[in-house]
């Protein structure tokens, strides 16, 4: 199945002001995420230890050395969600009750900003596109032959079909201030602490990766945006990418939906 050329980021309006002023996207650890299976090792099978897989050792000690490994996995990757869809009722109403924004990205232009070659290894964002299941299917890990790190980190339950989720995954990313490179993320907390002497655990971080302008492909006003906002988000959008294309969400009349009219208005 061909990738989707644009991809739907779903927020209030101040997190769509600091994506657009900062030109980047944010990636959360997937120990941080909202639903308590996401990127569980557990979604995988290990207790079923073939004996040649023994040698000499209990089933147990097997099991454990080899599902470490995929929990190390999720300590390790950092993820950003996007959507498939800019009409959503459901996303619209969680992530800013239609009084934010949709910001649409243009995906091969991003791919080219996060994707680099430094000291002969590739360095970027892995895609993967989430599949829903109605029930916990774990695929035998010593019997089963496919790529378990992706099935771990792209399967969710069906009840979260309607966000249509494409994740794009950094693996143990680094401060570009340490490292000097743009395509690492620079990590920072996503709130200020309360306690400064209080050590800070790492996957509380989030990451941010810089993009182009020219990835801002086109901007979804929600149905009930205040003016000011509208104007503010309009005015810093166009600023990052001139040609990039507005539209105003409304309802459907006849429809218990949502559609985007080209917006006309002037800011």
């Amino acid at each position: 199945m061909a990738e989707q050329k644009c991809l739907y980021k779903y927020l209030d309006v101040k997190g769509a002001l600091l994506m657009l002023y900062r030109s980047n996207l944010q990636f959360t650890n997937a120990t941080r995420l909202n639903d308590p299976f996401d990127c569980h090792p557990a979604l995988i099978n290990f207790s079923d230890v073939p004996k040649e897989k023994c040698d000499g050792f209990p089933p147990e000690i097997i099991k454990m050395v080899e599902s470490n490994q995929y929990e190390r996995y999720r300590d390790s990757a950092w993820i950003c969600s996007l959507s498939k869809n800019n009409d959503s009722l459901l996303m619209w109403s969680y992530y800013n009750n239609h009084k934010g924004v949709c910001i649409g990205l243009d995906m091969e232009k991003v791919k080219l900003q996060l994707s680099r070659i430094m000291n002969g290894v590739y360095i970027g964002a892995r895609q993967f596109e989430v599949k829903y299941k109605d029930i916990i299917e774990k695929p035998d890990y010593f019997r089963d032959y496919q790529y378990f790190f992706e099935y771990q980190i792209s399967t969710k339950a069906k009840a979260w079909e309607h966000e249509q989720e494409v994740r794009l995954v950094l693996m143990d990313p680094v401060p570009a201030t340490v490292l000097h490179h743009p395509c690492f993320a620079v990590m920072q907390l996503p709130y200020k602490p309360k306690d400064d002497d209080k050590p800070i655990d790492y996957k509380e971080l989030r990451a941010y990766t810089e993009i182009g302008g020219e990835c801002f492909e086109s901007l979804y006003l929600g149905v009930s945006i205040d003016e000011d906002d509208r104007k503010k988000v309009i005015d810093l959008a166009k600023k990052r990418n001139p040609e990039i294309k507005i539209y105003q969400m409304n309802t459907d009349p006849n429809a218990f939906k949502l559609q985007a009219e080209e917006y006309k208005g002037i800011s």
